[in-house]
């Protein structure tokens, strides 16, 4: 239990100090670009200590709840002292307010692949896609029929059971490389091979360095499938799984961890666009249906799979999450609404492209947006976005997704 309230712990902390991190990331690149930082704090809430240093004040809240970065001027509607007019942030070249809005989401990226690299050079990065194994034995067992999905599913062996290929002397380890002289590269292909097979048939092994030539006496069974029970040859043995990750050196993790990251905004993205149609399954979980493992989960859920993972020690899981979390924080953050940064960038980039139309047809510039006309639909969006993580929240409370 300890170490579960550890992990939880842990990544929310994790979380915090990402987010703390992408506020982080504003206030660097508006410093850079020469606009007036007021303050940056970690948290929310009354203030627990704060100093200034140069024109900014840091400090940190109470509430260890993200942060904020106090950018003068973000928008032409906001309030400015005579001397910060100049510096305000809507007075800068379009590009400039582009990279500091994105600087969060950009920040979030780095993060996610800082952990990513370090994984690959320690732990190891998970096999998200593994390919068909090799036709390697892992072990024998016995073959007997299945006429039901249970009986399909259990692996015990009563005695008495035949067991074709341990009396053919097929060991663990042993790879197979052709059945009934049939070359076969994988084990799906084995499978398929033996299952075509009946009587005493001859199987190619690679044992070590030496290459081996066992026959081995198949029998037909009766096996349980999704398209009914069929009668299939089967010898009694089970495959050798890939490994779970995959180490790399400090170089080859470069490209590694880059090709990783793109197969994970890919699943992002996927994720995004699914997003709204898994918000019923998340209503059904919290009225106590079976919560489906693919519905959306709010910081309160995934700290709790982060605590288990450390329970059962599969840290590779947990820093898998915390990476996860970043890309998806990123890319969530760029979506072209109110009030997240994208919309902001998006607004910026709409003057823009509207002034240089106005230019086209001989007209002055039109001005900044007036984001009071905009406060009706930041506001649906907020109520949206509220509803939507409070429903997430209570279903990770009452009916949490758990690792199996």
């Amino acid at each position: 239990m300890l170490a579960y309230i550890i992990g939880v712990v842990l990544f929310a902390l994790g979380i915090c100090v990402s987010v703390a991190l992408h506020e982080a990331g504003h206030m660097v690149t508006a410093k850079a670009f020469g606009m007036k930082v007021r303050r940056y704090f970690v948290g929310f809430g009354p203030t627990v200590f704060s100093w200034r240093r140069g024109e900014t004040e840091y400090g940190l809240k109470w509430i260890p709840l993200g942060g904020f970065c106090d950018i003068a001027g973000m928008t032409a509607l906001d309030e400015v002292t005579p001397d910060e007019a100049p510096r305000a942030m809507w007075r800068f070249k379009t590009w400039k307010r582009t990279v500091v809005m994105s600087a969060g989401s950009i920040t979030h990226f780095i993060l996610g692949f800082v952990v990513l690299y370090l994984m690959a050079v320690t732990m190891g990065l998970p096999n998200l896609t593994p390919a068909d194994t090799t036709p390697v034995l892992s072990a024998t067992s016995c073959a007997r029929s299945a006429t039901t999905e249970e009986q399909a599913k259990d692996t015990s062996c009563p005695p008495g059971s035949v067991r074709p290929a341990e009396a053919a002397g097929l060991r663990a380890g042993d790879k197979i490389l052709a059945v009934g002289g049939k070359p076969v590269a994988s084990w799906t292909e084995m499978l398929a091979a033996v299952q075509a097979t009946k009587g005493r048939t001859e199987f190619d092994v690679q044992r070590g360095d030496q290459r081996l030539a066992l026959i081995v006496d198949v029998p037909q069974v009766q096996r349980w499938t999704t398209a009914g029970v069929k009668e299939v040859g089967m010898i009694g043995a089970s495959p050798q799984q890939p490994a779970v990750t995959t180490q790399y050196g400090p170089v080859a993790a470069v490209g590694a961890t880059f090709s990783f990251t793109g197969t994970m905004f890919a699943e992002t993205a996927q994720r995004l666009v699914e997003f709204p149609q898994r918000i019923p399954a998340v209503v059904t979980a919290i009225f106590g249906g079976e919560r489906d493992p693919n519905t959306p989960v709010s910081v309160v859920g995934a700290s709790r799979i982060g605590g288990e993972a450390v329970e059962r020690g599969i840290w590779v899981l947990f820093f898998f999450l915390l990476a996860s979390l970043n890309f998806f924080i990123g890319v969530f953050n760029l979506l072209p609404l109110l009030p997240l940064d994208g919309g902001h960038i998006a607004v910026v980039w709409y003057e823009r492209v509207r002034d240089w139309i106005r230019a086209k047809r001989g007209k002055v510039a039109g001005g900044p947006v007036d984001y009071t006309r905009l406060s009706g639909i930041t506001m649906v969006l907020v109520l949206i976005g509220g509803a939507v993580t409070l429903l997430t929240v209570t279903a990770d409370i009452v009916n949490p997704i758990r690792l199996q």
